[in-house]
């Protein structure tokens, strides 16, 4: 229980100890003027000062489901079967990035015990199961009810000051964080009188700050500014928590273009991709391509306890009539569902990203570089053995494709369809899984996707230059550890389905120029392939495609992957399929 200070007995407190004569030289006497420059440990301003510089533990709320107190790094936690080490809060990102790429809301994550956990007070206790986590937890009030206070900061370092019952100060103490304050505190009896080394500066949630001046200017700061944010405390993992007001500003800010839609348990993508819905202030939503005819209907939106819900209705178009659950908002993107067999991702687009391109300016973009094929669909299909072939769009239209040691010429031609939307028509007598006339559904700097309108056929290429002057630094490092070493498949598996061992007896030799050899434990060459890494201009994660010569045994090791984790000796990939499953490869060198 708190306890709180009566100002009534301090007032006779402080009366009784002016009155004392007694005075020892040790000793520095303060200031004595009208209002009490020392407070007791547990009056109301210093339980606002320990709230303040609490230990939050809403950080990795997607791992405990509560915000009382925070695992200590490094922990390990398996996420949908991918087993993942956290040693920092940028981490805990790739979780919830795990559970976004699922969408039907099902996710799945166990803590590998023992665990150190750190509460608000700063008490580190060791739990060494689930049930000692949940009857930790079981304590804690969520929703931004918990005693710790967000939206203020004290600004470091402070100088505090302790005092005798004389008022006579005893001990001057630094304290450099929220932890010492904390503990420094923690140390102290009930009765104890401290003090500030005024003046103090405070942060504001917004980032700006106050000076204060004495005791009563500091809890009167604190108090008028606690409850002034979103402190972001609930239990969902998603933490994507909005009011109504805010949802319908994100709405309503720029247009959205829909990029996955399934209706009825229907994959209908390809007849949606790249259409727009277009949310008014006044309630209509326009719906349609860009540039072509467009169909209007209505919208509304709710936000309650079972989350954020929008509504659709179109007379002509009754794919998107249904209340929809917001299952996530951020990032300019928004994914909505309606039960299992219903589901709709959007990418928000304002003017500034909707550059206005010509047929020569596509023309240049693909010319100016060569391009690495991410993904190729023929049919819902997935064509591997074509996964990082190089395509040079060349003059008079002329074509290659380089898939290792095999290069096919064709034509390519850029033309428009009846909409107005770029089409690039691909030739390719000997390569049927490419030549088609590929509808330009998205574009960004480094990476191209298409597809064959109102089909299943999809084509995903990522830019390759021979002399690239701004590789970030990451992409450099990895590009560096691949120096001819030989690297181990220490673990993989397809579908969840795990055959290591199959790898067990050959190394892989990856070069810094992008090529790849498969060598038994003799040095004798099995296949080659190539590597290509990249950031993903669309998710901002670093990708690494990996392939091999048409026929290689080692085709299942091939794929797009996403990078978990890269040290000099051990490189964390997965690829998420469209069953929701994972491939995961894991490379070590020796």
């Amino acid at each position: 229980m708190k306890k709180i200070f009566n100002y009534a007995m301090y007032v006779s407190l402080l009366t009784i100890a002016l009155s004392f004569t007694a005075c020892q030289d040790e000793f520095e006497e303060i200031n004595t003027g009208e209002e009490p420059q020392a407070i007791t440990a547990s009056s109301s301003t210093a339980d606002l000062i320990q709230r303040t510089s609490s230990n939050d533990g809403s950080g990795d709320n997607i791992v405990d489901g509560t915000s009382c107190f925070e695992i200590n790094f490094p922990y390990a936690v398996e996420v949908n079967g991918i087993q993942l080490t956290i040693d920092s809060e940028e981490d805990i990102e790739q979780i919830e990035d795990i559970f976004d790429s699922i969408d039907d809301d099902e996710n799945l994550l166990d803590i590998i015990f023992p665990i150190t956990v750190t509460s608000g007070d700063f008490t580190e206790i060791t739990i060494n199961g689930l049930e000692d986590l949940r009857d930790l937890a079981a304590d804690c009030k969520e929703g931004g009810d918990d005693d710790d206070i967000e939206c203020i900061d004290f600004v470091y370092p402070m100088t505090m000051f302790t005092f005798n019952v004389n008022l006579e100060q005893t001990n001057t103490v630094e304290v450099s964080s929220d932890r010492e304050l904390r503990l420094f505190f923690k140390d102290l009896d009930d009765d104890s009188l401290v003090s500030f080394d005024f003046p103090v500066t405070l942060k504001l949630h917004d980032e700006t700050t106050i000076v204060v001046e004495s005791n009563q200017e500091l809890a009167i700061a604190i108090e008028n500014a606690k409850d002034d944010c979103d402190e972001d405390d609930d239990d969902d993992y998603n933490d994507d928590d909005f009011n109504e007001d805010e949802f319908k500003e994100e709405l309503v800010e720029c247009v959205w273009f829909v990029t996955d839609f399934i209706r009825n348990d229907v994959d209908q993508t390809p007849q949606y991709v790249n259409y727009i819905l277009n949310f008014k202030e006044d309630g209509t939503v326009v719906t349609g391509f860009r540039g072509a005819t467009t169909v209007e209907g209505t919208w509304s939106s709710t936000v309650g306890e079972d989350g954020a819900k929008l509504t659709i209705d179109f007379e002509s178009n009754t794919d998107f009539n249904l209340e929809w659950t917001v299952y996530d908002l951020g990032d300019d993107q928004i994914k909505l569902y309606n039960d299992a067999g219903n589901r709709i991702i959007m990418k928000q687009f304002c003017e500034e990203d909707l550059l206005e391109i010509t047929v020569e300016d596509l023309r240049e973009t693909l010319r100016d570089c060569s391009w690495v094929i991410k993904r190729v669909k023929n049919n819902g299909d997935h064509i591997n053995r074509l996964l990082g072939g190089e395509f040079e769009f060349q003059a008079e239209g002329v074509i290659t494709l380089t898939n290792n040691v095999t290069v096919t010429e064709g034509t390519w031609e850029i033309t428009t369809n009846a909409e107005g939307r770029f089409v690039v028509a691909i030739t390719m007598g000997d390569e049927g899984a490419v030549s088609f006339e590929w509808l330009l559904t998205d574009l960004k700097d480094r990476i191209i996707k298409f597809n064959v309108e109102e089909t299943f056929y999809e084509l995903v290429i990522v830019k390759k230059c021979l002399v690239d002057d701004d590789v970030e630094e990451d992409i450099t490092f990895i590009k560096n550890i691949f120096d001819n070493a030989a690297w181990e498949v220490a673990y993989f598996a397809e579908n969840n389905d795990v055959s290591t061992a199959l790898y067990a007896d050959v190394k892989l030799y990856m070069e810094n120029d992008g090529t790849l050899e498969v060598r038994d434990l003799n040095g004798d060459v099995f296949s080659t392939g190539n590597w290509f890494v990249y950031r993903n201009a669309f998710t901002g994660k670093l990708e690494m495609i990996i392939s091999f010569e048409t026929g290689s045994n080692y085709l299942p090791l091939a794929n797009d992957y996403q990078i978990l984790e890269i040290e000099e000796t051990r490189i964390e990939l997965k690829h998420e399929n469209e069953t929701g499953f994972y491939d995961q490869l894991v490379l070590e060198r020796e």
